[in-house]
């Protein structure tokens, strides 16, 4: 008989497979300990490096946690539904609501690292938002925290010239967020354009962000445009791909 697909993938990701099985199909839950290298060793007959593999990739994945000195579990965090088009909707950061409520329902969030400067455009921001030479840009860098777990980096750029004296260029922007700020300066977000793409994280990404060995970031590039098509923000995003699903609800 021909082996099959499943027959050459190598043992560490048949076992690896069958896990992740067992995790979705309810058998182990969220902070259940998985089977040990010792218990996989004994139930599939491979040495201790194959065990540890197949481990690792649930780890990887951001399926599984290890625990020093108590094992590897099911992750208990739950993946944050980010909704691309709802979110940026003029009725919600408009009636002075986060544009993280369409996303977070009731769980807790926590804005930490938050830091507010003038500075000179980087040559890719400065040519976005079409700034003269000397031109500077507000830049608001933060981190978001949810549950306690950091699941985002965010940077934004604003011409300084539309923004200076504003609260966008306190910690703190009030209700409704930069866009609400930015309607209230005549610079009303009508449109916005984002660009996704995905790479492994640097090693202080990483860090800041707390992730799981192996696991890649999502980029968010977001500008958005006031009327006549003039460009206000751009909005440079690193997500944790594990804390995350990306989710487009839109009509035909």
């Amino acid at each position: 008989m021909a082996n099959t697909d499943d027959d050459r993938r190598p043992k560490y990701q048949r076992i690896a497979d069958s896990l992740r099985e067992a995790i979705q199909s309810g058998e182990y839950g969220p902070g259940d300990r998985l089977p040990g290298e010792n218990e996989l060793m004994a139930a599939h007959g491979v040495a201790r490096m194959t065990a540890r593999q197949a481990l690792s990739v649930l780890r990887d994945e951001g399926v599984a946690e290890a625990r020093k000195g108590a094992g590897v579990f099911v992750r208990e965090f739950r993946p944050l539904r980010r909704r691309g088009i709802q979110r940026l909707s003029q009725q919600q950061w408009g009636s002075g609501r986060s544009i993280w409520s369409a996303d977070i329902e009731n769980r807790a969030l926590e804005v930490d690292q938050v830091t507010v400067s003038e500075e000179a455009a980087p040559d890719r921001i400065s040519a976005v938002l079409e700034l003269a030479d000397d031109e500077t840009v507000c830049v608001r860098r933060r981190r978001f925290v949810l549950e306690g777990k950091p699941v985002l980096l965010a940077t934004s750029y604003l011409p300084t010239s539309v923004v200076a004296g504003s609260a966008i260029t306190q910690e703190d922007t009030g209700p409704g967020g930069t866009y609400a700020r930015l309607a209230e300066l005549g610079y009303k977000p009508v449109h916005f354009r984002e660009e996704i793409r995905s790479r492994m994280p640097s090693k202080d990404e990483a860090a800041q962000l707390s992730m799981s060995s192996g696991t890649p970031v999502i980029l968010i590039c977001r500008t958005a445009f006031a009327d006549e098509g003039r460009p206000v923000e751009i909005n440079e995003m690193t997500l944790d791909a594990a804390s995350y699903i990306l989710e487009y609800d839109f009509d035909a």
